[in-house]
């Protein structure tokens, strides 16, 4: 399929088709992948979205067979991830007459990676509508689907959206859209869903809501299949797999603390918690008894130990409980460290290293990197102080949103 297909009344698919086996998100991608990138050839032509870096300079080669790049006036940008956004620094070197379309966070990122400071942005917020001649384009912001500066695009007339990597498939398609291909596409959108969108599911009740109120004939995902048979179908897979699905969900919260500073973090999380209707026992290491504690760790799912910092290590009873749960069989449990600190908190990485030499699945910044793209959960969770600014809050409140949707979801 060559770029120029006509999928709607001046919309033209531009995209890039990779047969290969492509490495992706430390997956192997054995049936390729399909970047989708979209031409509205309207009074004020807009390019949504563009292909891998690595085809950057095919695809404008053949979006200059069907217009002059110098009069194109917009580039829309959903997701600054390369895959999407690559082929953008080829294209504005020729598109210079465009501005760039993405929210705010979005600007200084595509700034950075492709040496655009000079360009023309314009910044859309949630709710945006652009004229982009004969036709109108809504915008809807959906941070971390999967990325913070993620939106999608909505054309109203036509009834499209433009979702870029939502309802996606990594399929090197035979047909551009689903109904035409003679494969079941249900276990390759699935499987998208689960190693993609998944680990961001808090984030798809965003995207739900964003779209609930339009009437969709059509998605223009960048991966993959064009859906535009029993749309519904879709959304409600999204809706469904996104859902609390588990009940009963126990976590188990054991601090020491010296200015009830480490105190005020595990209420926070304990709060946290409850709103997501689990369920949290609380114990101070130093005002209940020991047995008591290991017996709730060895009920819970998830298992959070704090500690305040004083001369470079833990305080009061909590080694002893850290020293005993070697000995116990906790396979399976989320284990997270945290703790408030003056200096330097040495504390919070002795706990990390003690639940390090258990079973338990421990949480790490790295792990939530390298598994979800994410970088405003942080573990351990480390707060200088008080948790009383509300950054802090937002902190400790992230880290236990993370775990509630690990200990919700049956995926």
């Amino acid at each position: 399929m060559k770029p120029g297909f006509k999928m709607a009344k001046d919309i033209y698919w531009v995209g890039k088709i990779d047969k290969r086996e492509v490495p992706f998100h430390r997956l192997l991608l054995t049936k390729g992948t399909t970047y989708n990138a979209y031409l509205l050839k309207t009074g004020k032509p807009t390019i949504i979205d563009t292909v891998d870096m690595e085809f950057g300079r095919e695809f404008v080669e053949h979006l200059a067979e069907l217009i002059d790049p110098l009069d194109i006036q917009y580039i829309v940008i959903n997701h600054t991830e390369p895959d999407h956004s690559g082929g953008l620094a080829a294209l504005a070197s020729k598109a210079t007459n465009a501005t760039i379309a993405c929210t705010e966070i979005a600007v200084p990122e595509i700034q950075q990676m492709y040496k655009l400071q000079h360009r023309n942005f314009l910044v859309v917020k949630d709710g945006d509508q652009l004229d982009i001649g004969g036709k109108t384009l809504l915008f809807k912001e959906t941070p971390y689907l999967h990325t913070e500066e993620t939106m999608i695009t909505y054309c109203i007339e036509d009834k499209i959206l433009f979702p870029c990597d939502i309802f996606s498939t990594h399929v090197a398609v035979d047909k551009l859209f689903e109904d035409e291909s003679e494969l079941d596409i249900m276990d390759d959108f699935t499987g998208y869903y689960q190693a993609i969108i998944h680990p961001h599911r808090r984030y798809v009740r965003t995207l739900i809501e964003a779209v609930k109120d339009l009437e969709i004939d059509m998605i223009a995902p960048s991966h993959g299949y064009i859906l535009r048979n029993d749309i519904s179908k879709y959304i409600t897979l999204y809706d469904t797999l996104s859902s609390k699905t588990t009940e009963g969900k126990k976590v188990a919260i054991v601090y020491t603390t010296i200015k009830n500073n480490t105190k005020k973090m595990a209420h926070i999380l304990q709060d946290s918690f409850l709103e997501n209707n689990i369920e949290v026992e609380l114990w101070d290491a130093d005002k209940s008894a020991e047995d008591d504690i290991l017996n709730s760790i060895e009920a819970a799912d998830a298992v959070f130990i704090g500690s305040s910092t004083k001369y470079a290590d833990m305080i009061g009873n909590l080694e002893n409980i850290l020293r005993k749960l070697q000995t116990l069989n906790l396979e399976g449990k989320i284990a997270v460290a945290f703790g408030s600190y003056g200096w330097s908190g040495e504390a919070i990485e002795v706990v990390q290293d003690y639940l390090n030499g258990t079973n338990m699945v421990v949480q790490s910044t790295s792990h939530v990197i390298k598994t979800t793209g994410m970088t405003h959960v942080e573990f351990p969770i480390r707060i200088r102080f008080s948790p009383k600014e509300k950054e802090k809050i937002i902190k400790i409140q992230n880290a236990a949103e993370f775990v509630s949707d690990l200990l919700l979801s049956s995926i």
